[in-house]
């Protein structure tokens, strides 16, 4: 048995391709044959390594009663939200206005014209612990839909308006409000967790643009509490099970207040912006266990998300046989049993392993009861991680995201800013290539590509992030391809996604499908909104290239962020990231090199908040002093002699 998404490339859709109910992807198809039977349709959105989407899909989706009720009545679409994050964003909207939240699976029931009149996320089989039943509420939809349609085209028309209403009014541009970093870290301060770290309750998300915009704000400002909540979280996450102490890199959040039980799927973003924040972490503080953190990170996306052509993965599952975290678990006979009873007892104890357990009567490995970061157990981890991943197939979502590779080139560019090591670099370099051969048409770029399809073209974050990624590269080489290349890629977001009435840009540019409103994202959730990575990229292309475009272009978009996080600065770090950049320039780095010097080893004594220019030989303006590595120095518009030391600030 199969339905109508047999053919599609997307992970998630096709783990839903054998289910009884007859899903149809997002097409005209589907919602054509919802207004020729006058049925409504049922919007289901997740995507492939989220846990609830697969109990809901075990529980409901493969249960035949379910699947005849949603057959008969409704016309069914399924959504991956990476792939597809305009209708998710617009849909995530609607959740949130009728039910106060929302999150993955998303359940929606829309007018065959695509308007929403309800709204939920995952939903039992039948009703449980205060929740309905999924079965009661379609049969309640299918007959309000028999018998009261009014009652839901009333609501359907209610969310339409209120977007409406949003869309058509003008947004108030001041000035660019010079206070926000000042309330946005007063605000981080306040919710700090002096006890375990983070910001805020749990579940603890990572949310590293919020740890870099504090970094910064911290060596800015020279304010040392700070500088203190951000480098204490980073340890205890470094410390925790959200971090895999085993294999490397960081699960998606902490479900405690502890760092200690992970939501154990890992995202390819998650641990690009963290191996960028403990990057800076090191270059800020020579802490190695930073450095550590970071490089480790890299080693487990080199190792286990990354392609032979060098593109990166998109996530790795929670679940394995039907059980979250089960890949990650621990007894501690096991642990003796593989590592002999005396190595295996000095492992354990270093580890926080103990017969009893720390979850579920089994282990999550970690560092948080106070255990040396810096091991000498390498040799042990290599064993259990052999044996772990022979246990059984952990599911690996192997689409290639336009937005999500850019910021692991991004990371890898940092990261070989910072040691020097040639193979960030070329790691970087090889996805860049990717994306060109596989993800862009010209200027176009498209969001995935798997099995040799492109899949729709690109929204906002993509150019955005991609844009980004091309000015980090330009940075760490100095090649003027890559920042021709950013500014072509900035060219094309100036022309599908400017909103010239209110600012800012749209999530969905002029060659995308046109839906039932069209969002325009600025708060910083798990990721950066492509609107704060713009008001970024357009602000180092004012710097890099001193064009007086860019410059205007860049204030314009501060000015409008500025007026879009007035009344929460804290949920737009990455804005006040280009904000803070915008109001205390990076100095200019002129490094003249020797034919003995490398590229890499003069990247790596220089400050990472500094825009650095490497010359391969002397020029006329720029000539070696002694005949030895040469450094010019620009900073508050003023220019330092030269000299044969690297500048420390």
């Amino acid at each position: 048995m199969s339905n109508h998404l047999k053919d599609q490339s997307s992970p998630y859709l096709l783990q839903h391709a054998e289910n009884p109910v007859d899903w149809y992807p997002w097409t005209k198809e589907a919602f054509d044959k919802a207004a020729r039977e006058n049925k409504p349709i049922f919007l289901s959105i997740g995507y492939s390594t989220c846990h609830w989407c697969h109990v809901m899909e075990r529980e409901s989706f493969e249960n035949q009663r379910i699947a005849d009720i949603l057959n008969r009545y409704f016309v069914s679409v399924k959504v991956d939200r990476e792939e597809r994050p305009d209708i998710d964003s617009v849909y995530m909207a609607a959740c949130q206005a009728m039910t106060g939240s929302g999150g993955w699976p998303m359940s929606l029931f829309l007018m065959p014209d695509q308007r929403p009149f309800f709204a939920g996320t995952y939903f039992p089989p039948s009703p449980e612990r205060g929740m309905p039943g999924f079965e009661d509420i379609l049969l309640s939809i299918a007959g309000l839909w028999e018998n009261n349609q009014k009652e839901l085209l009333d609501s359907a028309q209610g969310i339409l308006s209120h977007w409406n209403e949003h869309e058509t009014s003008d947004m108030a541009h001041g000035e660019i409000d010079c206070s926000l970093p000042e309330k946005a870290a007063k605000l981080f301060s306040h919710s700090f967790d002096r006890k375990y770290g983070g910001f805020g309750s749990a579940p603890k998300f990572p949310a590293p643009h919020n740890l870099l915009f504090l970094m910064l704000y911290s060596q800015i400002h020279d304010d040392k509490a700070i500088w203190e909540q951000v480098s204490f979280t980073l340890e205890r996450m470094r410390r925790g099970g959200i971090f895999d102490q085993i294999g490397f890199g960081f699960s998606r959040y902490s479900t405690d207040n502890y760092y200690l039980a992970p939501h154990f799927e890992k995202m390819l973003y998650d641990n690009a912006l963290l191996i960028i924040a403990y990057s800076a972490a090191y270059k800020v503080s020579g802490d190695k266990i930073f450095l550590d953190t970071a490089e480790k990170t890299a080693s487990y996306v080199l190792r286990d998300m990354t392609g032979r052509k060098g593109e990166f993965y998109s996530a790795q599952d929670a679940d394995s046989e039907g059980e979250e975290g089960k890949f990650y678990l621990w007894k501690e006979e096991e642990i003796h049993h593989l590592l002999g009873k005396e190595r295996g007892r000095r492992f354990c104890a270093h580890f926080g392993i103990t017969k009893r357990g720390n979850f579920k009567g089994k282990n999550i490995p970690n560092l948080l009861h106070g255990s040396d970061i810096s091991d000498d157990f390498e040799g042990e981890k290599e064993l259990l991680y052999a044996y772990r991943k022979s246990r059984f197939p952990l599911h690996l979502d192997d689409k290639v995201l336009t937005s999500w590779n850019a910021l692991m080139i991004c990371a890898m560019t940092i990261l070989y800013r910072i040691t020097g090591k040639p193979g960030y670099l070329s790691s970087a370099g090889r996805a860049q290539r990717y994306i060109e051969k596989n993800l862009a048409y010209g200027n176009t770029l498209y969001v995935s590509f798997r099995k040799h399809i492109r899949f729709v073209k690109g929204f906002l974050d993509e150019y955005a992030y991609y844009t980004a990624a091309l000015l980090h590269l330009y940075e760490a080489t100095g090649k003027t391809d890559y920042l021709r290349r950013a500014e072509q890629i900035c060219g094309e977001v100036l022309c599908q996604f400017t909103d010239n009435k209110n600012g800012g840009y749209f999530l969905y540019g002029k060659e995308n499908d046109l839906l039932i409103a069209r969002p325009q994202e600025t708060y910083d959730g798990a990721l950066p909104s492509g609107n704060s990575v713009m008001a970024y990229c357009l602000l180092r292309l004012s710097q890099i290239t001193e064009k007086q475009e860019y410059e205007q272009l860049a204030r314009g978009q501060l000015r409008f962020l500025s007026s879009q996080a007035a009344h929460y600065p804290a949920g737009h770090s990455f804005f006040l990231l280009a904000l803070l950049m915008h109001l205390h320039p990076m100095p200019v780095i002129t490094a003249v090199l020797t034919d003995t010097d490398t590229e890499g080893e003069i990247l790596r004594k220089l400050p990472l908040y500094a825009d650095v220019r490497l010359l391969k030989q002397e020029t006329e303006e720029y000539p070696l002093l002694n005949g030895k590595t040469t450094y010019y120095v620009c900073r508050d518009r003023l220019c330092l002699p030269p000299s044969n030391h690297p500048p420390l600030f």
